[in-house]
């Protein structure tokens, strides 16, 4: 998130949060933080909004009724009542500790904060934030002792890298309100963030359309098209080239005509096909036939989209199209693999 001059942090309240399974306590604060120091308010507030893609956005959902969804009545309480957020964020406290029981669930200190003139949707909005530092890093401290100096180390929070973190804006309330998210850690150990703590889901807009079926091709491309199909990397780099370029060169997805200009095999449709029903089903997220596509989400898709072939430690392959100039092979005499490449001019 840019275009922070104009943020003001109004209030935090810092909770330390244990995993219950190993014994670790739960210690709530009774007060929020003294912050008279403008450079530290400047801080926090870069390391806590810094992070965060506010294009792709999520909403509170419960199984039955929002309404029953804890973070978003206690946030929805501290929008309606500022004052409340001491008493609040002692709630989401208790309410995370109670979620926190997966064995990889680390330690850490849960921060609530209230923000107002957060740029968000072309305005500036009152936002609420709910973060949580679990990695600590081993800092040197130099000192003067006397005539000399020494160091000693000591532990601390790294502002660059925020572990975990959700910011609510005070808008679209009775939708779930609209939602932001960070979190670096794993997927399989970090679930109960998103699904156990916050119980959030994407908007089914043209940015999260876009990033969700450029994730699938991704996914598909690197795990089910090997595994279905003998195909070399080249293969599967290739299919990635293609399957970026349909989203770099189109303004509207059409399900149809995807598979039709990328897909080039039947068997590969069918098994692509098939794929995108469990991813559906896992995510509980429904792409429909068509959508707009969103720019700023395949820019950021493209960064993870490796068309790199690695051979061995000693080279590295850029392939960005033409596969048909690549052919592979095996050398009896070396008993090693090959790639012979064809083109017209060395630069």
């Amino acid at each position: 998130m840019t275009g922070l001059d104009n943020v003001l942090l109004k209030e935090v309240v810092v909770h330390r949060i244990g995993n219950p399974t190993r014994g670790e306590s739960l210690q709530l604060s009774p007060h929020a933080l003294t912050l008279n120091d403008p450079i530290v308010k400047g801080l926090l507030i870069k390391y806590f909004l810094s992070p965060f893609n506010d294009q792709e956005c999520y909403r509170f959902t419960h199984l039955s009724d929002v309404q029953l969804n804890e973070v978003y009545q206690y946030t929805g309480a501290i929008f309606k009542d500022p004052a409340a957020l001491l008493s609040k964020s002692q709630l989401i406290a208790q309410f995370l500790y109670g979620k926190s029981t997966h064995v990889k669930v680390k330690e850490g200190e849960l921060y609530v904060a209230r923000f107002d003139h957060v740029p968000f949707e072309g305005t500036e909005v009152p936002a609420i934030g709910i973060f949580k530092s679990e990695t600590k890093e081993t800092f040197l401290k130099v000192f003067p002792h006397g005539k000399s100096w020494e160091v000693i180390h000591e532990e601390g929070i790294d502002i660059r890298k925020l572990d975990k973190g959700c910011l609510i804006f005070d808008t679209n309330p009775d939708e779930g309100y609209k939602v932001c998210l960070v979190d670096t850690g794993a997927k399989q150990d970090t679930q109960y963030w998103v699904r156990d703590f916050l119980q959030v889901q994407p908007y089914a807009d043209s940015y999260h359309n876009t990033h969700q079926y450029l994730d699938l091709c991704k996914d598909f491309i690197k795990n089910e098209y090997p595994e279905k199909f003998e195909v070399a990397k080249s293969d599967q780099i290739d299919l990635m080239n293609r399957s970026m370029d349909y989203f770099k060169n189109k303004e509207q997805f059409t399900e149809t005509e995807f598979v039709e200009e990328v897909l080039f095999h039947p068997e590969v449709r069918d098994s692509f096909m098939e794929y995108k029903k469990h991813y559906e089903n896992a995510r509980q997220y429904e792409f429909g036939d068509g959508f707009d596509i969103h720019g700023a989400a395949v820019q950021r898709q493209q960064k993870v989209f490796k068309s790199v072939l690695k051979l061995d430690k000693n080279f590295h392959v850029y392939i960005h199209g033409r596969r048909d100039l690549i052919e592979k092979g095996y050398d009896e005499m070396t008993g090693k693999k090959y790639y012979k490449l064809f083109y017209d001019e060395e630069a």
